[in-house]
């Protein structure tokens, strides 16, 4: 989203009970249509212009966003409708970013529950669901991609009702609430096509209707204009961070009451009770994708501010001579974590496209702004000051983050995703997944034997024609390096997807890992007569030419146990009488793994080292007999 001002004109904020303002976040299941259902209500809305030349999915900004297919951060637009402003929140789907989540539910007052016609409701519609829920939101449900040749719309809405139902009777709500929720108003819908009807199509087929009107229609029925009292003194919620070249931070806020105004001085509250009083340099609003600056904001708007240079997100904006803090957004615990710290690598700097960001100090630096605008994360100390502990909600979430550092410049030693335990009662607890999987029926065995090494414990099978959907509770320890082995498993036929689901005791040792790891035992470019040679000990992860150092890992071992190779030899160069003594060999080409997947493989003694041009796995120690004393030590202290 463009953060420069344009020169239209300013326009006053929200009229004051006018009714003509609705709030609204649009959550769901990853890719189930939401950021390409919010392109079509622009478009409806003419926000693009008859010549304006329009990217699918122009929510997601971020090259990641766009390079992976999801929602990373939650952004708003503005969408003027017949007379109706809708501030539409885009969320994530993925439960990893829930941080995203609930910050955008904090900024609403109604959700759009998006559901797939055909996969129906899914371990994060329920994530996302609940915490609708506990917010106290009312809910309009779409169902999405009506045109898909194996929609089933009807069974989908009774799942979820029947979803709803059951979070209802979870959460303990009242009466008023779950007849509300029986009561809830469906869409039919197709983002992709931009229709949608309150009629039910059948299945396959498109919405009746030729345009959004009926999803604004039920949008303005279902969900209320806010509440939030603008004769009241000032109070705005910090719910994200932006910034700008010429304005420096950029808060964005829901003002929960009174009126904003540019040139204002207001009470900066911050977290620990700590009050600051500080001057509105700007304001401005958003009108489709575009800031625009305005004189004044009043209650109920969303509204980006300038000229707090620390703000982060939580604080509230309030009337200076009655300043009355908002409560702060709260998020659930992270799950997962990572030790994040510089390269020590034998090839620190030495890529033919090296990191400019190498010291400890730029690293810790980087990841102290990186808490400024993630609610979700954490950084805690190591008994190593150049190394660091970082928790996130999951594996992806961290991932982002490393792999956002590399493109800025940074070189790191990422450690191997480890879960965070809590003790409960005295006892060893563990975070647990609930996870859902659609195979082909030919692999149903197979994947159930997987799981079932893993700790995981099935609550249900439903059999398709073809595929098979499998729902289990399985220890977050049991999903890291899960996905590549079951995408391997499945020929790449299977969808998997899981959400948090609480904690659990400690359910003991689980082998993630089968095999072992091939081990270079010198530094040196990597030859094809090595290659050549190894190609029947397992699978290489690097091609001829590569440079690598003793203690890197290279490849997968067919066995159990690590085995250190020479990939660096060469052909001895003797007998050169034979003419067919240097025959052309063809060799396998690598697999390369990516970051995700580079995490995901590594074992407990083993690491990333992650640069902006390469991602090598390596043994934490490097060296061959001080690994050798180590794994003595713990056997000892073992038997």
């Amino acid at each position: 989203m463009s953060t420069a001002t344009s020169d239209a004109p300013a326009r006053p904020g929200a009229i004051r009970g006018d009714g003509r303002l609705r709030n609204v976040a649009i959550v769901a299941h990853v890719d189930h249509g939401k950021t390409t259902l919010v392109d079509a209500m622009l478009r409806a809305s003419g926000a693009f212009g008859e010549r304006a030349a329009v990217v699918d999915r122009v929510m997601d900004s971020g090259d990641l966003e766009r390079e992976k297919g999801i929602t990373i951060l939650a952004k708003h637009t503005a969408i003027d409708w017949q007379g109706m402003t809708l501030n539409v929140v885009d969320t994530p789907g993925h439960a990893d970013f829930g941080g995203e989540v609930e910050r955008g539910l904090s900024m609403v007052d109604g959700v759009v529950l998006l559901v797939d016609a055909s996969e129906g409701p899914l371990p994060q519609t329920r994530f996302v669901l609940r915490k609708t829920l506990i917010a106290g939101l009312p809910v309009v449900l779409v169902v999405n991609k009506t045109d898909r040749p194996d929609a089933r719309c009807e069974e989908v809405v009774d799942e979820s009702l029947e979803l709803l139902l059951e979070l209802a009777d979870e959460l303990e709500l009242d009466e008023t609430m779950t007849s509300r929720l029986l009561d809830l108003p469906v869409v039919y819908a197709s983002g992709r096509a931009g229709r949608a009807s309150r009629n039910r199509p059948a299945d396959g087929d498109l919405p009746d209707e030729p345009g959004l009107e009926s999803l604004f229609d039920v949008i303005s029925e279902t969900v209320p204009p806010p509440a939030d009292d603008a004769d009241a003194p000032l109070q705005a919620h910090v719910t994200n961070l932006d910034a700008s070249s010429f304005l420096g931070r950029i808060a964005l806020c829901r003002v929960r009451a009174g009126v904003i105004r540019r040139g204002q001085q207001v009470a900066w509250m911050q977290d620990g009770g700590k009050v600051n009083r500080v001057k509105i340099t700007e304001l401005l609003r958003t009108e489709a994708l575009t800031r625009v600056p305005t004189d004044a904001a009043y209650a109920g708007d969303l509204v980006a501010v300038a000229g707090i240079p620390d703000v982060t997100i939580g604080d509230t904006l309030a009337d200076p001579e009655t300043p009355v803090a908002l409560p702060r957004i709260h998020v659930d615990e992270p799950a997962i974590s990572v030790t994040i710290g510089i390269n020590t690598s034998p090839l620190v700097g030495r890529d033919p496209h090296p990191g400019t960001k190498l010291t400890a100090r730029q690293v810790k630096g980087r990841l102290d702004s990186e808490l400024i605008g993630n609610v979700s994360l954490r950084v805690l100390p190591t008994e190593r000051p150049d190394a660091w502990e970082v928790q996130g909600r999951g594996e992806l979430a961290l991932a982002i983050l490393v792999e956002t550092m590399r493109r800025e410049g940074f070189e790191m030693t990422v450690g191997k995703p480890e879960v965070v335990t809590q003790m409960i009662d005295g006892k060893l607890h563990e975070p647990f997944e609930q996870l859902s999987a659609d195979v082909p029926t030919e692999h149903l065995g197979a994947v159930t034997q997987l799981l079932a090494g893993r700790k995981g414990e099935m609550s249900q099978m439903v059999h398709g024609e073809s595929r098979v959907r499998l729902d289990y509770r399985v220890p977050s320890r049991g999903l890291i390096g899960f996905r590549t082995e079951f995408l391997t498993i499945t020929r790449g036929a299977g969808i998997v997807s899981h959400v948090f689901d609480g904690y659990g005791p400690w359910v003991g040792e689980i082998n993630n890992r089968l095999r072992g790891s091939l081990i270079a035992d010198r530094t040196g470019p990597v030859t094809g007569y090595a290659v050549e040679q190894l190609a029947d000990r397992g699978v290489l992860f690097i091609g001829p030419g590569t440079q690598v150092y003793a203690g890197m890992v290279i490849g997968e071992y067919t066995r159990a146990e690590d085995l250190e190779v020479n990939i660096v030899r060469e052909k001895k160069l003797t007998n050169m009488r034979k003419s067919t003594s240097d025959e052309l060999v063809k060799l396998t080409p690598p697999t390369v793994l990516n970051l995700e997947q580079s995490l995901e493989f590594c074992a407990n003694d083993e690491c990333v080292e992650v640069t902006p041009e390469s991602v090598r796995i390596r043994k934490v120690e490097l060296d061959s007999h001080l690994r050798g004393r180590q794994r003595s030590r713990a056997k000892a202290a073992a038997g």
